[in-house]
């Protein structure tokens, strides 16, 4: 029986989520497997790989065959490595010891490349979130200064009429005080007039 370490796709649609398993090469893609030897998930950034280290490597052992994505998920986390090293303690080429040294060597510097890779994308994230905050400060900022300098644009516009307005309501004042003084005037001069005559009556008599 021929043997692949691949992805089963699992997840909703838009956001899928895989299985790392062994199955029969003559299987379906999402059909019945051998084990389930880990999770992929591409969702994230970086994605996110959980894998059984031991397990994988025994199925490599046994000669199973990984897909081309299988066998980049497998080379990140260190599995072909230790497949690998092992297949050098077996020929006697190092020991066991020799072999643990240089895959925690690589392991912690595989994690140390990954911590980097996240710190950068956390720093992108801050540095994109705080731009666009700048941005849209300016933008408020443009959007008050327009609407100070409409109001101020209509009350400019509406000053004039007002004046003309007051003008006409002070010009009208001042005809109406005139004609109430023409006619305080011949008022006094109308009663004047009588008493005069009165007067001259008299001076005849």
């Amino acid at each position: 029986m021929s043997v692949k370490i691949r992805l089963q796709r699992h997840g909703k649609k838009g956001k899928p989520f895989y299985w790392v398993v062994a199955a029969d090469a003559r299987s379906k893609r999402d059909g019945k497997y051998l084990e389930k030897i880990g999770t992929y998930n591409p969702n994230t950034n970086p994605a996110t790989i959980d894998l059984d280290l031991d397990s994988a490597v025994k199925w490599l052992h046994n000669g199973a065959q990984p897909t081309d994505t299988a066998k980049a998920i497998l080379s990140y986390k260190g599995a072909l490595l230790k497949h690998h090293l092992d297949g050098g303690i077996r020929k006697g080429a190092l020991t066991q010891e020799q072999a643990d040294a240089k895959l925690a060597t690589w392991l912690e510097a595989k994690a140390g490349k990954v911590d980097n890779k996240k710190e950068g994308l956390s720093k992108a994230q801050a540095d994109a979130k705080a731009k666009a905050l700048k941005a849209e400060k300016e933008v408020n900022a443009k959007r008050l200064a327009a609407a100070a300098q409409a109001e101020a644009d209509a009350i400019a516009a509406a000053t004039p009429a007002v004046e003309e307005e007051v003008a006409e309501v002070e010009a009208a004042t001042e005809e109406v005080v005139a004609e109430a003084e023409v006619a305080t005037e011949e008022v006094v001069a109308e009663e004047e007039t009588p008493a005069a005559d009165t007067a001259s009556e008299t001076t005849e008599a």
